[in-house]
């Protein structure tokens, strides 16, 4: 059934708020005069990490009336906790370490379990690393596709990878420092070289942006130790700026990668390129190719 949220007038059943309140990403002149302010104001503060929370509030000079933890291993028993408390009327703020709460965050599931129980949530926003990190990098920005943490297994890596890789326009990825150059290599291998750009320490002492290809990236941190906190962005393959997303589905297999190969790509490159378009495995189309110079 639609729900319509009157996000500022008084909730008929007396329920209290949930504010979702961004922090910053590293700089903390980054956290703005309402942040501080419901923060303050809130009955409870529910954080990811109470001790790194605390040390924001301090510097603020904020004294929280109740300060909970909620995150990715307890929020099945503190989230309907936290629904209990806004049922009976109290106002709470959600905060993560940094940044925007609920944006590849357990908070997310505290929004709908609210949602789904008419309790109002509101925005509270802020510093965000995604959205900052696409700003400078130079691509184009009408459009973009946020996919978060890549999974760990290299298996459900590849996969999500083959989804991902016809999008047509960048896509943002979060990346640990030491898992950087195994994610490099493994988008390239699905996806073919491509313009990137790799943002590390948003808003921090040692910001630093890198705009190269990702082949330029690998040879890059083979020399270079990864630091920090890092937002990788692949930009849309060079048929999607310029055709349909199906301009190849008149062409057999081999006349698909031959189009690809007299754009200039490498054959083994052109075959990378023409499975992510298909949505099937480097091999079937490599045996499809081998298929079609016997049949010739």
């Amino acid at each position: 059934m639609m729900q319509v949220q009157r996000s500022f007038q008084e909730h008929h059943r007396g329920y209290g708020t949930l504010y979702l309140v961004a922090t910053p990403i590293g700089n903390l002149e980054d956290m703005t005069f309402r942040a501080i302010r419901i923060l303050r104001e809130a009955d409870l503060i529910a954080a990811e990490d109470t001790r790194h929370t605390r040390k924001l509030l301090s510097h603020f000079e904020i004294t929280p009336r109740q300060i909970i933890s909620y995150h990715e291993h307890n929020k099945h028993a503190s989230g309907p906790e936290l629904i209990r408390f806004l049922k009976e009327g109290s106002s709470i703020a959600l905060v993560s370490d940094a940044g925007l709460p609920a944006i590849s965050d357990p908070g997310a599931e505290l929004v709908r379990s609210a949602i789904d129980e008419g309790i109002p949530v509101v925005p509270v926003p802020g510093a965000n690393a995604a959205l900052s990190a696409l700003m400078i990098s130079g691509m184009p920005t009408e459009r973009f596709l946020f996919a978060g943490f890549l999974p760990r297994d290299k298996k459900k890596m590849q996969e999500e990878l083959t989804k991902l890789g016809s999008a047509s326009c960048p896509v943002i990825f979060y990346e640990a420092p030491h898992r950087l150059r195994k994610t490099l290599s493994a988008i390239l291998d699905a996806w073919g070289d491509r313009p990137s750009a790799v943002v590390r320490e948003i808003t921090k002492k040692h910001e630093e942006a890198l705009r190269g290809t990702l082949q330029e990236f690998i040879t890059w941190f083979e020399a270079e130790e990864p630091l920090g906190e890092i937002c990788l962005i692949v930009e849309a393959p060079a048929s999607s700026a310029s055709d349909s997303d199906t301009w190849w589905e008149a062409l057999t297999i081999p006349e698909h990668v031959a189009a690809y190969e007299a754009r200039g790509l490498a054959r083994k490159e052109a075959m990378k390129q023409a499975a992510v378009d298909r949505g099937l495995t480097k091999r079937d189309v490599y045996q499809a190719c081998l298929d079609g110079q016997k049949n010739s």
